[in-house]
């Protein structure tokens, strides 16, 4: 199956998207989160804004099966 290139947006929100994920790993992978508070960090809200908008520029928001097709070609490990 040939591979179409992305757009310059839809690259973007697979960016966007990857650094969502590795902080949302990163903050699981903390064994007790804040001082005292037992629980792992929250992901910060710009990390979440920045890939809502990414996806939504590149008209991915609600089209998830496009969106990992991208993703799949773009870091096939994720």
């Amino acid at each position: 199956m040939p591979t179409a290139l992305m757009t310059d947006r839809e690259r973007t929100a697979v960016q966007a998207y990857l650094r969502l994920l590795h902080t949302v790993r990163a903050a699981f992978d903390t064994a007790a989160g804040p001082p005292g508070g037992g629980r792992p960090f929250a992901v910060p809200p710009s990390v979440l804004a920045e890939a809502e908008q990414a996806l939504a520029e590149a008209g991915l928001a609600g089209n998830e099966e496009e969106f990992f097709r991208l993703l799949q070609s773009w870091c096939p490990d994720s």
